[in-house]
């Protein structure tokens, strides 16, 4: 969990640019492509990603209201990007505007259980990386070209001079 909001801020800036990074790699037909009939696609967990960053911060009160909720995934990965990068700048410029330090001990109801703020943003951080691995996952499967993100990715290690690994 984050002691001072600016650890946090320089943490999602690094893990926002990481999921720009991811969904850039998308095209508006494979946003749709299913792998399988229990797994959703790269357009519905993108936009998930995104409205998460709505949903969490309004129910901890970092921000006002959750402005994308019950929305329906847009056809283009290009408005997700867009929606995704508006909301990212909104979270950071709210708590930068609202919130000092010691607000991260403050105690809110989340999914019926008890959390300081802190542990809001630390989650918020992780569901991010939760389904930019799951995304990851489907674009393999979709013989997608995967980005690296701490690291270079199977495609990019002959770049490195570092040869193939399997």
């Amino acid at each position: 969990m984050y002691k001072n909001i600016e650890d946090f801020i320089d943490d999602w800036e690094e893990e926002a640019k990481a999921t720009i990074k991811i969904f850039e790699k998308i095209d508006d037909t494979e946003i749709k492509d299913k792998v399988n009939e229990n797994v959703r696609t790269l357009g519905k967990i993108a936009w998930h990603i995104t409205q998460t960053l709505t949903e969490m911060p309004a129910s901890a009160k970092i921000i006002s209201e959750d402005t994308l909720e019950n929305r329906d995934v847009p056809e283009s990965i290009k408005i997700i990007i867009d929606k995704y990068e508006k909301y990212s700048g909104e979270l950071v410029n709210s708590l930068k505007e609202n919130w000092n330090d010691s607000d991260l001990n403050e105690i809110v109801e989340l999914y019926k259980q008890k959390w300081k703020r802190s542990k809001v943003l630390s989650v918020l951080v992780k569901h991010q990386i939760h389904h930019r691995g799951q995304m990851t996952v489907i674009m393999r499967l979709l013989n997608m070209k995967v980005p690296g993100i701490y690291g270079p990715a199977k495609e990019e290690w002959s770049e490195y001079g570092m040869g193939t690994q399997e």
